[in-house]
């Protein structure tokens, strides 16, 4: 419109106040989509969601279990709802998760005081040493300290750059727009002369491929990703650290298990975790670690 109305005198202020308000509207609606980030919100409720339906599958799973509950149960099943909720608070207005966080840290949603495990029940045989043995400890210190030094720093290093990128475009977008709507407002002016026209034409051309690369690429589901996927890497290592730093070996996890589970978790087979016995010395470096602990992200 800003191009045409230089070209038609006669309907100069038709065209440019049009331009102005679609401009400005442009301005206006690019700052609240950018303050939702529609992509991001949409991966975060995907992910809160699997994480509520995780949760009611166990407390169900532990209330089919046990006769009779104790009071550390009820405490651990509300400490995980109560981290649960804080991790993900409401979706909209105002008390959605914050889109553009100074610091980028991996997404916490369990108690981060983790409760002592409880025995291995009586109904399930019990293998020699509750299923621990020396060169499984070693294998799982490995372990967390590839997760740590590699797979979470790696990710957490691309949710800084994502979260840079997508900034700069959320701030940019509807800055240019307003300064392309100022612009229009000058067209034919005194002032305004020549720049006028095509400082608004190449500011609106310019806001189309900045709102385009922003939503298009969907930079805000990005984000939450590179966010979450260390957030599963810390929760292993915390759990790692908590079964670890039991000196009753009774008292942790049944060995066995938990090896599963966590070779579950990062998509390898439990003779695998052997090869991550060899890093579970302190002074290992993260150009000694070949490959990530993780095959699934």
């Amino acid at each position: 419109m800003t191009g045409i109305s230089a070209s038609l005198p006669s309907h100069l202020l038709a065209l440019k106040l049009s331009s102005m308000l679609l401009l400005s509207a442009a301005s206006g609606m690019m700052l609240v989509v950018n303050k939702i980030q529609p992509s991001q919100l949409a991966e975060e409720q995907r992910n809160a969601t699997r994480l509520w339906k995780q949760l009611s599958r166990e407390i169900d799973n532990m209330l089919s279990k046990k006769s009779n509950l104790t009071k550390q149960d009820v405490n651990l099943a509300m400490d995980k709802v109560l981290a649960l909720d804080k991790a993900y608070p409401l979706p909209l207005l105002p008390g959605m998760l914050e889109k553009f966080p100074e610091h980028v840290e991996p997404t916490c949603w369990w108690p981060k005081k983790q409760n002592k495990h409880s025995p291995t029940p009586v109904n399930q045989e019990k293998s020699e040493g509750n299923g621990w043995s020396q060169e499984l400890e070693v294998e799982m210190m490995g372990l967390k300290n590839v997760l740590k030094m590699k797979d979470e720093s790696y990710y957490v290093e691309l949710g800084k750059l994502v979260l840079g990128i997508n900034k700069s475009l959320a701030f940019s977008g509807p800055a240019i727009a307003g300064l392309a709507a100022i612009a229009t407002g000058f067209v034919d002016s005194p002032i305004g002369g020549s720049w006028a026209p095509g400082a608004s034409i190449v500011g609106g051309a310019l806001v189309a491929v900045l709102n385009t690369v922003e939503h298009g690429a969907q930079l805000g589901m990005i984000f939450e990703i590179f966010r979450n996927c260390p957030g599963l890497y810390r929760k292993i290592q915390e759990e790692i650290e908590c079964n670890l730093s039991e000196p009753e070996v009774e008292l942790r996890e049944n060995g066995e298990v938990f090896a599963t589970r966590v070779a579950l978790q990062l998509g390898r087979s439990v003779s695998e975790l052997k090869d991550f016995a060899v890093f579970a010395s302190p002074s290992c470096k993260v150009k000694d670690m070949k490959e990530f602990a993780s095959k699934l992200f």
